[in-house]
């Protein structure tokens, strides 16, 4: 990715900041793989419990973006992203909590519920926060690069966490894995205690939330299709493993994030040059062959490499279509139109755990994959309209 000399003040702040986002995500993505296993077998409860309790961090993310775009834009990027980063660390040590409990399997599952409500609402404020605090240092005119360095942070994140979650759990049961991962929002807190953080705009006229929505919705649809893919690989990839008798079960958000990370770096420049719907097109056809190939895999060869190539189609999405967003409103209320935004994937996140559950549990676990890949596809279809429809109407 192709940024300015490190020496620039602002460069070396966005940077730094981007070393805390994917040392504190590490929190969320560590009990992806886990969670679901801790839950189906440990507990004893089923595939749609499973999913409902990873999903359930993603309602909680939700609800709750609105009130953090707001926060950061009235009262400081900084300030929603401290407050995040706690709230980590309250989500991670109550989920450590349920791993005491598994002796009474409903207790233990409303614990861990909790734990969850708590870690999404922490990811709704350091989700909205740094990308509002990295929009802020570089300018609206880098938007799209600051959404891929941000999003490769998430997603390098995500690629080292699942195999790290499933070693600790190994190792020290869920308890000790939960309890190890609240030391990673502690740790950033203290990266970001010394950071400047960027202007606000708290007495600037604001429409209602709703109409900023109207701006962005089709934006946002699109970045949520293209979520189930990724919501379907970190829910169901290693109990689809598993339940095919398969190595290597925990690779597959390795895979997955690994072909992330090497488009955002590569390529995250691309959407500034060409426009966000190109990039998104070609993205959304990406994705919905890996997701096919995962579906119909004969050995665990191919459903590694349809993981891979997820990665590679869902990479360049959301920045594609967050770059249209943030040139759509005026600068007082980019957090806001972020967190709405940001909300329609976590939507497709929250959604796809607890009815991809179901749907398993009637079809197998690789009929989630086909529905990730037909998500895909309609996502590809609605960006291909709007790149059809006169730019000022598509935008």
């Amino acid at each position: 990715m192709a940024f300015q000399s490190t020496r620039d003040p602002g460069q070396r702040r966005l940077l730094l900041l981007t070393a805390v986002l994917f040392l504190s995500y590490l929190c969320v993505a560590m009990p992806l793989p886990i969670v679901p296993v801790y839950v189906a077998e440990r507990l004893g409860l089923g595939n749609v419990w499973a999913g409902l309790g990873v999903g359930i961090a993603f309602f909680s993310t939700i609800v709750t973006r609105g009130y953090a775009g707001v926060l950061s834009d009235r009262r400081g990027a900084k300030l929603s992203v401290r407050r995040g980063l706690a709230l980590y660390l309250a989500g991670a040590l109550t989920t450590s909590l349920a791993g005491l409990l598994s002796y009474a399997p409903l207790p233990a599952f409303l614990v861990l519920l909790t734990g969850r409500l708590l870690l999404g609402l922490g990811e709704s404020l350091v989700g909205v926060g740094v990308i509002a605090w990295g929009v802020g240092i570089v300018g609206p005119a880098h938007s799209s690069r600051v959404l891929a360095l941000i999003g490769a942070a998430i997603y390098g994140a995500l690629a080292i966490g699942g195999p790290i979650g499933l070693a600790l759990f190994d190792r020290f049961g869920f308890a000790g894995a939960m309890a190890i991962s609240a030391l990673l929002p502690g740790l950033s807190l203290l990266g970001i205690w010394r950071m400047a953080g960027v202007a606000t705009h708290p007495d600037a006229r604001r429409p209602p939330f709703w109409s900023v929505i109207g701006r962005i919705w089709r934006h946002g649809f699109i970045v949520g299709l293209q979520g189930i893919g990724f919501a379907a690989i970190g829910a169901f990839f290693v109990l689809y493993f598993l339940d095919r008798h398969w190595s290597y079960a925990g690779l597959g958000l390795t895979a997955f994030g690994g072909g992330f990370v090497l488009v955002r770096v590569l390529f995250g420049h691309l959407p500034d040059r060409v426009g966000g719907l190109p990039v998104a097109i070609g993205s959304l056809a990406v994705e919905t062959v890996g997701q096919v190939m995962i579906w119909s895999a004969p050995d665990p060869a191919v459903a590694l490499a349809g993981a891979f190539l997820t990665g590679l189609g869902c990479s360049m999405i959301f920045p594609a279509m967050g770059r249209e967003v943030i040139h759509l409103v005026e600068p007082h209320l980019r957090g806001t139109a972020l967190g709405g935004y940001a909300a329609f994937q976590d939507l497709a996140y929250g959604l796809t755990g607890p009815v991809a559950g179901l749907l398993a549990d009637r079809a197998g676990y690789g009929s989630v994959f086909l529905i990730g890949a037909a998500a895909a596809a309609g996502g590809l279809l609605i960006a291909l309209y709007l790149r059809a429809m006169p730019s000022a109407a598509a935008r």
